[in-house]
């Protein structure tokens, strides 16, 4: 089981979640290599092209991600996206191993997404393919996607 006890994981959840905060983004990190702790690495205000950054190739971590986009001229939609991302480069087998039994324990804490992305490149988080899968599964659509 990981461990999402810290209380800054739900404040920051909550935080990208309010309409009063700028904050769009929030980023979960395992406490070390050895530990199955998760901890917030950073939160931001610059959606997916900043989360994107802050990747480590090398690392599994979980993000949670507020995402607006325009349906038409006069409507905006705001959406948020769990990423479960194991880098290219990450070595540990026995971490590759336990994220999606890990996932479901952070599902519990970052409860209401509209999608989730796994993640291995930084392509798969490209903000076109996200709102086009955003679109697929918020239901009607009328513009073709």
């Amino acid at each position: 089981m990981a461990d999402v006890s810290d209380p800054a994981i739900n404040e920051a959840y909550l935080d990208v979640r309010s309409d009063k905060s700028e904050t769009n983004f929030v980023l979960l990190d395992y406490a070390s290599d050895r530990s199955d702790k998760l901890v917030v690495t950073k939160t931001g205000t610059g959606g997916l092209d900043e989360l994107t950054e802050l990747l480590d190739d090398a690392k599994a971590s979980f993000a949670y991600v507020r995402v607006s986009y325009a349906n038409d001229k006069e409507s905006t939609r705001e959406k948020f996206a769990l990423v479960i991302w194991i880098g290219h480069n990450c070595k540990s087998v026995m971490r590759k191993a336990k994220i999606s039994v890990h996932t479901a324990d952070v599902k519990n804490v970052l409860r209401v997404y509209s999608i989730e992305v796994a993640a291995r490149d930084k392509e798969d988080l490209g903000e076109d393919q996200i709102v086009t899968k955003m679109r697929k599964a918020g239901g009607a659509s009328y513009d073709g996607v």
